[in-house]
């Protein structure tokens, strides 16, 4: 008997689902042990006071956008960090219209409060780091998405576990940082760049959802971090021209379509101050450059030794299996190629991590290509141990195991 929650409408959970959804249960786990281990730092206070700025009121220092200056790298990581604090001042104050006035959380005209905020948010340090724990999530399911699609589900599976144990993400997960939002929205913005692609043979009737998609992604790298905009942008058009044969003439304008709205929403993130917008770009948080260093130290890390080996096997086998050698896996190979050498210049940044999902795609396509050889459980037994290689020393680096 199918389970009732098996269909919704055109999304069925059924077990391949159940199995991403028990991994990506196990990822959230274990960012919220690592936020049970952490305290509250410097770079806490300042996304927390800086966001709820943002939402609440503009800085009593003229001239700046903020009491941290105008930002100019991503400001969607300050709104993210301060939104659960303003919301949950905003529940206190409807709470306050049931307590004393003495007690009151919020400050009254002539009935000044005895209790200060810091002392009802409890959970002032979940709260901080929930929205990037569920952006870590949302780039988990996105992954499984595209990788699942292409590959067949054992490619979504194995693509997905190793992002499940990856010490760098879940690092990045529980801190406030634009890189992983723009690691989302790079990934994203790629993959929906084909998406259109595709469409566009087809009747015109299905592009606008797939493009205001796209206008979605891009808006989301542009907010996340200015330098993430040209490369999604870049990377995408590139794509588009290799793939809409016939649809060429049609690509620049959607692309140019795309980045203008995703400008507009950059700019209503700063609540439309043409000062504070146009420092974005007088800043230098746009500027990159090339380098192997990220390389080198990503892959010499030992808690990442599990995706160095799958990232050598996968080579491996695209250079020794002429099958392999198709777009599904040339695309996140040639991403990945660029998002990994990439260095920021002006602003710190970690512009390898958003090459990780693209690393983590094409390994999951060579594997599943792996699957379909006469040594079919050869392969499924090595990358079984390759990926309970990488879950055992990712588990044994988080605090308090060891």
């Amino acid at each position: 008997m199918p389970h009732r929650f098996a269909s919704i409408r055109r999304f069925r959970f059924s077990r391949p689902q159940r199995i991403a959804a028990l991994l990506l249960a196990l990822f959230l786990a274990q960012g919220l042990w690592l936020t049970s281990h952490q305290t509250l730092s410097d770079r806490d206070y300042q996304y927390a006071r800086c966001g709820r700025e943002i939402w609440e009121r503009p800085s009593p220092l003229a001239g700046y956008f903020t009491t941290c200056g105008n930002i100019h790298d991503g400001i969607l990581a300050y709104r993210l960090a301060g939104l659960p604090l303003t919301l949950n001042l905003l529940v206190q104050r409807s709470l306050d219209r049931f307590r004393s006035p003495e007690n009151r959380v919020v400050p009254t005209e002539g009935q000044p409060g005895t209790w200060e905020l810091r002392h009802q948010l409890t959970h002032i340090l979940l709260l901080l780091r929930l929205p990037f724990l569920l952006a870590g999530c949302l780039l988990g399911g996105c992954l499984w998405w595209v990788t699942r699609r292409l590959y067949g589900n054992l490619g979504g599976y194995t693509a997905l576990a190793l992002y499940c144990f990856s010490p760098p993400i879940l690092k990045a997960c529980v801190a406030p940082m634009p890189d992983l939002l723009a690691a989302l929205g790079v990934y994203g913005g790629v993959y929906t760049c084909i998406g259109v692609a595709h469409a566009m043979q087809g009747p015109r009737r299905k592009w606008r959802p797939r493009i205001l998609l796209l206008t979605a992604a891009f808006a989301l790298a542009a907010s996340a971090h200015i330098a993430a905009l040209p490369v999604v942008a870049l990377l995408g058009l590139s794509l588009m021209l290799w793939i809409a044969e016939g649809r060429r003439s049609h690509i620049l304008p959607v692309v140019l379509l795309a980045v203008g709205g995703a400008l507009a929403f950059l700019f209503a993130c700063y609540n439309f101050s043409p000062d504070a917008f146009s420092y974005v770009f007088r800043s230098a948080a746009g500027f990159l450059w090339f380098s192997l260093d990220p390389a080198r130290r990503l892959f010499s890390a030992l808690s990442n030794i599990g995706l160095a080996i799958a990232s050598a096997a996968a080579a491996v086998l695209f250079l020794g299996l002429r099958k392999t050698w198709y777009f599904g896996n040339v695309t996140p190979l040639l991403c990945f190629a660029v998002c990994v050498t990439l260095v920021m210049t002006g602003v710190p940044g970690s512009p390898w991590l958003w090459a990780l999902p693209f690393l983590l795609t094409f390994i999951g396509g060579v594997f599943a290509d792996a699957y379909e050889t006469p040594r079919r459980r050869l392969a499924l037994a090595a990358a079984a141990a390759i990926v309970l290689l990488q879950a055992i020393f990712c588990v044994l680096s988080l605090p308090g195991l060891i």
